[in-house]
């Protein structure tokens, strides 16, 4: 199977290391130089898409601040997979929520 990460990401008006997280029990600033806020649910904005009649799959990130190739390469430095089927999606929602997003 095919595994491929989209990575979106929209201009913010403050930049990425001054954003504090949204949760009011999580006051802590990010020292990133990406920051992924939370949608208006209160969930990581990371989805799945299958294509090609099951034989691709694609996990997009969205509304990334900052600096997307760090955030590429983090992400495939730390979630890189294994000969597994590439169904990473609560690995990647897991690991930004240790990240402190």
């Amino acid at each position: 199977m095919l595994f491929r990460l989209r990575f979106f990401g929209l201009p913010r008006s403050l930049p990425a290391a001054t954003r504090s997280l949204s949760s009011p029990t999580q006051q802590a600033v990010v020292h990133h130089p990406y920051f992924v806020p939370r949608n208006s649910n209160g969930s990581l904005p990371v989805y799945t898409d299958v294509r090609n009649g099951g034989t691709r799959l694609l996990l997009t990130v969205r509304n990334i601040d900052g600096n997307i190739p760090a955030l590429a390469k983090d992400l495939s430095e730390s979630l890189s997979p294994s000969g597994g089927s590439g169904r990473l999606k609560y690995n990647i929602i897991d690991w930004l929520s240790q990240k402190g997003f």
